[in-house]
């Protein structure tokens, strides 16, 4: 009895931050298991202006790299369609290009992309910590600090929203200073719930996220957020969280690139995105560290 007593105790220990109730009952008295950003960091690490100009640029270049499967995109947009074949003309140093089917144009992968735009690129692979699984590394190039080197996917709860029994054994919940969930779990309930919305969402070719990272192939390379473990003795942190809400101005195009819905349609409100941003220069072969309830300042 007294076994079985211990065991359900433990599974308690490791369940009870799951439970929204429980959430909203006992965050303000100990948070130690929940990722979230605290209100102690409304001072950012870097301005949200330049996590929108990277995530732009980073979108930009992933756009152009695929223009040949964005015709019916284009096809909407004549004047983004000019912009956009005029900016393939710079990169690719041609004098002219007359439609969206380039046949000699080279398609580099995702990872690519992201090398030739920020100088570097992640990817998830086994931690170097013992037990801890999946992790994220830096496996090309350099990142200095102060720079956006992931994003943390999921499916975008508002206070009082469900996420009663996505939450149940759910280790990838994040929470915001406001209150805001983020469920960055790529599998289950939480894989079918984001997919639903996305294609909820979706008008007609222009798709308003991205479910790729629910897949081993990422169309946006940053997406991969959910899997930078959490720092201990040994491994300092050497990235934070921190929140970016999408503006209005954001190009409906590239829209697509992005690893967050809304659970609920009809709120009209910006989209929360929460991005990871270097608190140090990390270099090539690097696991990437955060502290699940502190962003360093």
């Amino acid at each position: 009895e007294a076994a079985m007593l211990r065991e359900l105790r433990r599974r308690w220990r490791s369940y009870k931050y799951r439970f929204v109730p429980w959430l909203a009952l006992n965050l303000r008295r100990q948070r130690r298991t929940l990722r979230y950003v605290p209100e102690s960091s409304q001072d950012k690490i870097i301005a949200d202006e330049d996590v929108f100009e990277t995530l732009l640029k980073t979108f930009k270049a992933l756009f152009i790299n695929d223009l040949s499967r964005q015709a019916d995109i284009l096809a909407l947009l004549p004047e983004v369609k000019c912009q956009y074949l005029e900016l393939l003309s710079v990169e690719q140093k041609q004098s002219e290009v007359k439609s969206c089917n380039h046949q000699g144009q080279h398609v580099f992968s995702p990872e690519e992309v992201l090398f030739n735009t920020l100088g570097f690129t992640v990817s998830r692979d086994r931690s170097s910590l013992v037990s801890a699984g999946t992790g994220v590394f830096v496996t090309r190039g350099f990142v200095p600090r102060g720079t956006v080197v992931s994003m943390y996917p999921g499916t975008v709860y508002r206070k009082h929203e469900p996420i009663f029994f996505q939450s149940l054994g759910n280790p990838f919940i994040f929470r915001c200073i406001d209150g805001v969930l983020i469920d960055g779990n790529d599998k289950g309930l939480s894989r079918s719930v984001y997919r639903s919305c996305s294609r909820r969402d979706q008008l007609g070719p222009f798709q308003m996220s991205d479910e790729s990272w629910l897949t081993a192939t990422l169309q946006n390379p940053l997406a991969v957020g959910q899997y930078v473990n959490n720092c201990s003795h040994e491994k300092a942190a050497n990235v934070c969280y921190q929140e970016f809400d999408v503006p209005g101005h954001f190009p409906v195009e590239l829209k697509q690139y992005l690893p967050n819905i809304v659970y609920s349609h009809d709120i009209e409100s910006h989209l929360r995105c929460v991005v990871l941003v270097t608190l140090r220069d990390i270099k090539q072969g690097e696991e990437l560290f955060s502290n699940y309830y502190t962003v360093v300042s």
